[in-house]
């Protein structure tokens, strides 16, 4: 066995010389090729605020979060010992020649929280357990420890709602159709049909006439029914289960229905129907009992506190002047001060964090990050500015210059001028989409992307103007005594025959305007929204628009199959991930991990299925085209099947030609997952249309399309409103509607109405501000 034998330090007796620091080595990427990256090389300096440009679909996630970001936790998995690997998910080696030099990564992204009653601003932020603290250390009358000041623990929750603030009900009237039998289908609810295994067992139980109208039931009859609890029966149909005991159809909906983790999209949105929900009378809505709801600090319990919003609540932690919780107040009023810095100061505590769009989500996990002691790491974000007006941009920016200052390197995949203009160094990646993109084509300063001849380069040296001549509306909606969430009793006129763009700061009411009192005014409006789409995680852009049983029409008469070998949902998914694609790991109270099937390779469809060609290519090679390619291929399709270019044209015309017509939908951004509505909806044509920020994920060059089918859409008759933060979009509208002047408290007030040109001359405000600047360059 050979030794080593230490080497004692020199002793130096000369004068003492300051270390000279090296500069770190950057970021090494060597032949990066994941998704549509073409085999990039690039070196990106650390500690610096680097941030990623391109077109949508470009490749910029890929390299950043696909690459970067995946081989450093990775690596940092692996450095764990064997036990925990081998609890832990096994993730894949990016599809990279050599990456060197990264950090620890902590990748941020716009993933929304997760739609948890339990889970609010206060809760996400961390800083409902300070204001536990705080009250457990000075409330009066005392009330116990912390846990008894949250609505999730027993010892808080209120009795009646459990901690959830609301309470539910089903609707036993809407329930039943009086005029049918429970043989025609009485109980109005698709599990309950005639011959599921439900139904028989109120057919069966011997207890009812199933030939009989419900109607015409007796009182007690009726209530049996629908209220039954654990009646034992005498006499059941053989055909009744064993366990003999009945139980009324509300009480079943409740048990294995309604309180059911997991409920399939198409069951769920029916039962809502049947659903009511209101206020718990017990607690008012402040999910907490009458001890911890007694306990006052000042004039204020928890509830009241957690009711405020950011900027309101910062005032009143400083005016705790109480030594006992110094160290309380001062972490709660950094990390407040945290939320108003990137523009969140609208918020309250007690807000549903499932309410919160992808970009308010992502900046509320940077927070958390602010006041971490680490430093030396990489912080990677995804368009971090979207849902933020220009007036709170420079907030970001800062905060992002904070973290860079601090001594770590900030990657940022980003579309906003007013973000890119900080950057310290540019990745500009395409110079297209897809097939098209997945190359370098500029890195240096921001100066010299500016005069690049790329898609961005050429969008942040184009000339700005407002339109010359805006359209003179045919009529209008009356919106009046406007009062929903924090609108202040305001009265609108929404021009009808024009684009209307709704403007504000977040938070000054803009989509209580438009999405709320809009539509009750106009029920016949198409409110899309960047909420989650319908559908489970095997729905793709091809079964959203319903062109996926002519796709999988056209193999099975070319080969003279079912086509069902073309489903992955059907006899065509790969056994081993049971055509999903990924093997997806449960960690429990963690998020969930995916790792690519190794047996199919991510293509989701097994060997025999992938046998069968059309012109060339299997049904995976088809699914994994874009839609602006695709669009060709279906160019030639069959007459019955002329649909599917048809779909594919829409999808191109809403700025989504880039996306797979694979591609799981549970991975699309917000803007994404509205314009893949509105590119089903352009399919019948509709009188208004109200849209909540299309051009979120949207590369500047690809706006300007996108105002195109707008104006498309006006002359062609609809009415399209647009709640939007881009300036490039509301220079392009005929007639703006400002909210504000603030957000929360501070806006519901129509600040400004009349045309962009009007606006930036004689407007007042943070959004005439903005389209000033704007228009200045």
């Amino acid at each position: 066995m050979s030794t080593t034998t230490p080497v004692p330090p020199t002793l130096s007796t000369g004068p003492a010389t300051a270390p000279t620091t090296a500069p770190s080595p950057g970021i090494t990427v060597v032949g990066a090729r994941e998704n549509n990256l073409c085999g990039v090389d690039l070196t990106l300096p650390k500690e610096q605020l680097t941030v990623f440009t391109g077109v949508s679909g470009s490749g910029k996630s890929s390299l950043v979060y696909g690459t970067i970001a995946a081989e450093s936790q990775r690596q940092l998995n692996e450095a764990h010992d064997s036990f925990t690997r081998n609890r832990m998910a096994h993730l894949g080696v990016p599809d990279a020649d050599r990456l060197a030099n990264l950090t620890v990564t902590l990748a941020v992204d716009q993933r929304r929280f997760s739609a948890n009653t339990r889970s609010t601003v206060g809760t996400a932020t961390d800083l409902a357990p300070l204001l536990r603290l705080l009250f457990s250390r000075i409330g009066k009358p005392w009330s116990g420890y912390s846990p008894a000041f949250s609505f999730n623990d027993p010892s808080g929750m209120c009795p009646g709602c459990e901690g959830l603030g609301t309470v539910r009900r089903i609707d036993a009237d809407a329930l039943l159709d009086p005029a049918r039998s429970l043989d025609e289908g009485a109980i109005r609810l698709r599990t309950f049909a005639p011959g599921s295994w439900r139904w028989k067992r109120y057919v069966h139980a011997g207890l009812f006439d199933r030939t009989m109208p419900v109607g015409s039931y007796t009182p007690e009859e009726r209530r049996l029914l629908l209220h039954g609890e654990g009646v034992r029966l005498e006499k059941p149909d053989p055909e009744f289960p064993d366990a003999g005991v009945f139980e009324g159809v509300v009480p079943r909906i409740t048990r294995s229905l309604l309180d059911a983790a997991k409920l399939n999209p198409r069951d769920r949105e029916e039962l809502e129907r049947f659903v009511w929900r209101g206020p718990c009378a017990a607690c008012e809505g402040k999910r907490l009992n009458p001890a911890a709801l007694a306990c006052r600090i000042g004039p204020h319990n928890i509830a009241d506190l957690c009711g405020l919003t950011v900027a309101e609540l910062g005032p009143v932690v400083s005016d705790i002047k109480d030594p006992r919780v110094a160290p309380v107040t001062t972490a709660l009023l950094e990390r407040l001060r945290g939320l108003e810095e990137v523009g969140l100061g609208y918020l309250s505590l007690d807000r549903a964090s499932g309410t919160l769009s992808g970009g308010e989500a992502q900046r509320v996990r940077l927070v958390r990050h602010l006041g971490g002691a680490l430093t030396g790491l990489t912080y990677v974000l995804d368009e971090p500015s979207a849902g933020l007006h220009p007036a709170d941009v420079h907030r970001l920016t800062g905060l992002l210059r904070r973290l860079r200052d601090k001594g770590n390197t900030v990657l940022v995949v980003e579309h906003d001028p007013n973000v890119i203009a900080v950057a310290d160094h540019v990745v500009d990646l395409g110079p297209g989409a897809g097939t098209e993109g997945g190359r370098v084509v500029y890195e240096g300063t921001v100066a010299g992307l500016s005069e690049a001849d790329t898609p961005t380069g050429r969008y942040l040296r184009r000339p700005r103007a407002v339109k010359a001549r805006p359209r003179t509306p045919n009529g209008a909606v009356e919106i009046r005594d406007a009062r929903l969430h924090n609108l202040r009793e305001i009265n609108v006129r929404v021009p009808t025959g024009v684009l209307t763009a709704v403007t504000g700061v977040a938070g000054s009411g803009k989509s209580s305007l438009a999405h709320g009192e809009l539509p009750r005014v106009r029920p016949d409006a198409v409110v899309l929204t960047q909420g989650a789409l319908h559908g489970g995680p095997r729905s793709t852009p091809v079964t959203y628009l319903g062109i996926q049983d002519a796709l999988r029409g056209l193999f099975a008469r070319a080969h003279g199959v079912a086509p069902g070998w073309f489903s992955a949902n059907s006899k065509g998914a790969c056994p081993t991930c049971r055509g999903r694609g990924v093997i997806v790991t449960d960690l429990a109270f963690l998020d969930d991990v995916r790792t690519e099937c190794e047996d199919c390779r991510g293509l989701r469809f097994n060997a025999k299925a992938l046998s069968y060609t059309l012109a060339g290519l299997n049904i995976a090679e088809v699914l994994a085209m874009t839609a602006a390619r695709a669009r060709g291929f279906f160019g030639s399709a069959p007459a019955e099947d002329r649909g599917i270019a048809a779909a594919l044209e829409r999808l191109d015309r809403v700025g989504l030609g880039y996306l797979g017509l694979g591609r799981p939908l549970d991975t699309l951004s917000g803007g994404e997952r509205q314009r893949l509505r509105l590119a089903r909806e352009l399919a019948a044509s509709a009188r208004l249309y109200v849209l909540d920020e299309p051009t979120s994920g949207l590369h500047g060059g690809d706006v300007a399309g996108l105002i195109a089918l707008f104006e498309r859409m006006v002359d062609e008759g609809a009415t399209v409103v647009v709640v939007e933060h881009r300036m490039d979009v509301v220079a392009a509208a005929d007639h703006v509607v400002d909210l504000g002047p603030g957000a929360g408290p501070e806006g519901g007030r129509v600040v400004f109405e009349g045309t962009p040109a009007e606006l930036a001359d004689s407007g007042v405000g943070a959004t005439a501000d903005a389209l000033r600047a704007h228009l200045a360059g």
